[in-house]
């Protein structure tokens, strides 16, 4: 017997045979306006993208995945997001393989997933979906309490070499990125990263409510995920990690500039699952460059302060498996891996 489940792939299988013959009309999708007729032929007559956030609602991902949603509406008409949670999005990794050779479905994911799956030791890796496109970077911040005796990175150094168990650090998933930056951290200043006192979370919301409630002396995030908190003053910044100062916290130094030779950025990006045709991929990658082009997707991008990083096709491919050896061996290097 078919359930619901299985009937309605079936039925998106169904329709999406138009997808196989895009070869014909990629010409078409790269040069159509920004409207719903030249990408419909990518889809098929009447189907709709699916775009799962492997995490809870709020955070970085699910940020994304609603952000193309509504770039995406310029392009394709309506689309549904959906959010699977847990474990640095290696759970909904799991379940997302699961639409092998469906291209109507869409996965946001990026160097956090690539942390979880190695310190994880996922049965389910990346190899098993279809990188389609780099989309923005995130910086990171390391935050504490608005009342929090560190006042400088200076502070929070001298404080690890102390007593590193005692700087406990609140942050997204194991594995994920701002743990192996809390383990840089710790390197930097001189001491066993294998010791940092790491309290990890499903969704940035969790880490802030942690570090503001005392449970954690400092905490590490994405600047667009806890911004707003910045602004409102309930936390103090004391560094960004990427090479530059942050246009949206530009009183804020870097950590190079604060004494640690730490650079670490996170970044996002979008996959198809395993097993789509040649055509089918070649006719997504169109569709993620018409999103990047609309005047939603842009205005996204300024509001909420993510780098501009597009970067389609086989190039993104590369850098998914460069980004996975480079993490496996700083895992290893902090003890993580």
């Amino acid at each position: 017997m078919i359930d619901v489940e299985q009937s309605r792939n079936l039925t998106r299988r169904a329709v999406l045979p138009a997808v196989v013959a895009v070869a014909a009309t990629v010409g078409v999708i790269a040069t159509a306006p920004e409207s719903s007729s030249g990408a419909q032929g990518a889809l098929g007559e009447g189907d709709q993208l699916r775009i799962m956030a492997p995490a809870s609602p709020g955070g970085g991902w699910d940020q994304t995945s609603r952000a193309m949603q509504q770039a995406l509406r310029d392009v394709v008409g309506r689309s549904e997001v959906y959010n699977v949670g847990g474990a640095g999005g290696t759970i909904g990794l799991s379940q997302f393989v699961r639409h092998e050779g469906d291209p109507s479905e869409l996965m946001t994911f990026g160097l956090i997933m690539v942390g979880a799956v190695e310190a994880n030791r996922a049965p389910v890796g990346l190899d098993r979906v279809t990188p389609l496109a780099r989309l923005t970077t995130d910086e990171e911040v390391v935050v504490v309490p608005a009342n929090s005796p560190l006042r400088t990175v200076e502070d929070l150094a001298a404080a690890m070499r102390a007593d590193l168990g005692a700087v406990s650090v609140a942050g997204g998933s194991a594995g994920g990125v701002e743990q192996i930056l809390a383990g840089l951290l710790a390197q930097s200043v001189g001491v066993d990263p294998s010791g940092v006192n790491y309290i990890a979370h499903s969704g940035g919301g969790e880490a802030l409510t942690t570090v503001l409630s005392g449970r954690a002396a400092a905490a590490i995030s994405g600047v667009s995920e806890i911004l707003a908190q910045i602004e409102a003053g309930t936390v103090r910044p004391l560094a960004v990690a990427s090479e530059e100062r942050v246009p949206a916290l530009r009183d804020v130094p870097t950590l190079r500039e604060s004494g640690l030779d730490v650079v670490l950025s996170n970044w996002r990006g979008v996959a198809a699952p395993g097993g789509i045709t040649p055509a089918q991929e070649q006719a997504l990658e169109e569709l993620i460059g018409q999103m990047v082009r609309t005047s939603t997707w842009q205005e996204t991008l300024r509001d909420r302060g993510w780098g501009d990083a597009f970067l389609p096709g086989e190039p993104f491919r590369a850098f998914v498996d460069d980004e996975q050896r480079r993490v496996a061996d700083v895992l290893a290097a902090i003890g993580l891996g």
